[in-house]
């Protein structure tokens, strides 16, 4: 899936998957976090049968909220933001 934003193309077969959420156990909506070759961060968001998916553009603040509540992470925080965490 792709959508102009900004002026600028998001493509969710070009960037990388960062971390998801299934938000029913049957998984008919997830929440799909995304980084482009550039660093810009994006949801996709999937919904039922009959419904329209959507991308919805992130700050990196946004992308962090979202990867710290997200359960599955496909890429270490490092990978994700170019930023070690900071110990408690």
């Amino acid at each position: 899936m792709n959508k102009i934003m900004g002026g600028k193309l998001y493509d969710t077969e070009k960037a990388l998957l960062v971390a998801k959420a299934c938000s029913r156990a049957e998984c008919g909506r997830n929440s799909l976090l995304y980084k482009t070759a550039k660093g810009n961060f994006f949801l996709h968001l999937t919904v039922w049968q009959g419904e329209r998916d959507s991308l919805e553009r992130l700050t990196r603040d946004e992308a962090k909220q979202c990867y710290e509540n997200f359960s599955e992470h496909s890429v270490e925080y490092k990978e994700a933001f170019d930023e070690e965490l900071e110990d408690a």
